[in-house]
């Protein structure tokens, strides 16, 4: 058996809706297409203004790219060229026993002054052609004799640096 009570309570509902609210819901409708279509344009030039930054931003950094690679390249070839070149500036002499043979302060700077003045055609030098010379630098000092106060000196090298300061460690050797 059918209930007819239930059609009256499942009524639906009118199909007129009153003027008012037709024309509500047409200027809601309009309105969203109208914002939309604002938004959409709008978002459109903003990004294409982003893009365009990008773009550039882009090319900016590919130039700083370009531009720091041949730099880098330039000085890799300079410290390549200064590597060949690098000259002696200075030249460092040190007595190691002195004390041994009671030689005076005075004494010890003379003969480290002459031995720099032996070596002074060193200064400006390649240090490469310094070193490959070393043999005939150490028979220069070795084989000189340094009188000083009514005494005569030789010199013997403990030890050599080379760089763009010339270390030399020298010991005396014979005192007469």
């Amino acid at each position: 058996m059918v209930y007819w009570g239930a059609c009256v309570i499942m009524k639906a509902p009118p199909e007129k809706i009153s003027p008012r609210w037709a024309i509500f819901f047409v200027g809601v409708f309009f309105g969203a297409v109208i914002s939309w279509l604002f938004f959409m344009y709008n978002y459109g030039i903003t990004e294409e203004q982003q893009v365009r930054n990008l773009a550039e931003m882009q090319g900016k950094i590919d130039d700083l790219k370009r531009y720091n690679e041949i730099l880098t390249e330039d000085q890799k070839k300079l410290n390549i060229e200064n590597q060949k070149n690098l000259t002696i500036q200075e030249i460092k002499i040190l007595l190691t026993n002195s004390q041994q043979y009671k030689i005076n302060q005075f004494t010890s700077y003379q003969l480290i002054t002459d031995v720099k003045n032996d070596l002074s055609h060193l200064l400006t030098q390649d240090i490469r052609s310094v070193a490959r010379n070393k043999e005939l630098l150490r028979r220069s000092i070795e084989n000189k004799v340094y009188q000083k106060d009514d005494k005569r000196f030789k010199l013997e090298i403990q030890t050599i640096y080379f760089d763009t300061v010339l270390e030399i460690t020298l010991k005396i050797r014979n005192v007469s």
